[in-house]
């Protein structure tokens, strides 16, 4: 059973155009996600799977592998099945998708959506969510760009929403807080290429959200809850937060970017939504 991990990449960000080349860190995005997915273990491939020839350059520059998609496709999901269509997979590959923009992503979070995957042979699809807690998360609790999702007993997704969920709670939030869906998936392969094949219901295109192209199909999406889980780039906001933490990091490591240890000096290589 081959892992492989797949970074869906397009320029035409909708929120943050050209987020994913910007290299105020020495680095551009893109990078910093790549060399975090080099550190999971036991994964076979990392590929990044962009939209055209632009950011095509700059991740063979760093050394990256890339595939080539279809310039227009509508969904990160969409390029990922696009790419492992091109890399004769077997149907029950593993396949994690993780997107272009989570560049302070915990690699011990992709272990766990593919052990609960092998765990869980009839599960086709595996998600990450963190619960939140507190006023301090009542204006996470409304802000459009962080997505909730609620599940049953057994961990099964019941829906996903850029609304707060569970509705109906007034200005605070839920008894016992509320899950935060992190971005970050695993499928098998069939469930992939299941997916290319389904219509866009009228969920999916009114929230903006793939995921819920497989769960008005039916699809069983498993959440696995971690404890912790920096915020994607998704606003301006969030890529200078990005950019300080990273300055900062350097400066405790003695000059070394945060990732696998690789020296500031040789940062520069490489230069030259609804993917969001």
């Amino acid at each position: 059973m081959a892992k492989v991990i797949v970074i869906p990449a397009r320029l035409a960000s909708q929120r943050l155009p050209g987020k994913l080349l910007r290299d105020e860190t020495g680095w551009p995005l893109i990078r910093h996600v790549y060399q975090l997915c080099l550190e999971v273990p036991d994964v076979d491939r990392v590929i990044v799977a962009v939209d055209g020839e632009e950011i095509a350059e700059v991740v063979r520059g760093f050394g990256g592998e890339v595939v080539l998609t279809e310039a227009e496709l509508p969904t990160g999901t969409d390029r990922v099945a696009e790419a492992c269509r091109s890399m004769s997979l077997e149907e029950d590959d593993l396949v994690v998708n993780v997107q272009g923009d989570e560049p302070e992503l915990n690699p011990d979070h992709v272990v766990k959506l593919l052990d609960l995957l092998q765990d869980h042979p009839s599960c086709q699809v595996a998600t990450l969510a963190l619960r939140r807690e507190g006023k301090d998360s009542a204006v996470d609790f409304r802000n459009p760009n962080r997505v909730k999702v609620v599940t049953d007993a057994e961990g099964r997704a019941l829906q996903f929403s850029r609304n707060p969920l569970p509705e109906g709670v007034g200005e605070g939030i839920p008894e016992g807080g509320w899950l935060q869906h992190i971005g970050v998936y695993g499928f098998r392969n069939r469930s992939l290429e299941a997916f290319r094949e389904l219509p866009r219901g009228d969920l999916e295109q009114r929230e903006r959200l793939e995921q819920l192209r497989l769960l008005e199909a039916g699809c069983e999406i498993r959440v696995v809850i971690v404890d912790e889980a920096a915020p994607g780039i998704d606003t301006e906001e969030d890529y200078r937060r990005f950019v300080e933490n990273t300055r900062r990091m350097r400066e405790d490591r003695g000059g070394q970017n945060p990732a696998r240890n690789v020296p500031a000096e040789t940062s520069d290589r490489g230069k030259m939504d609804y993917d969001s």
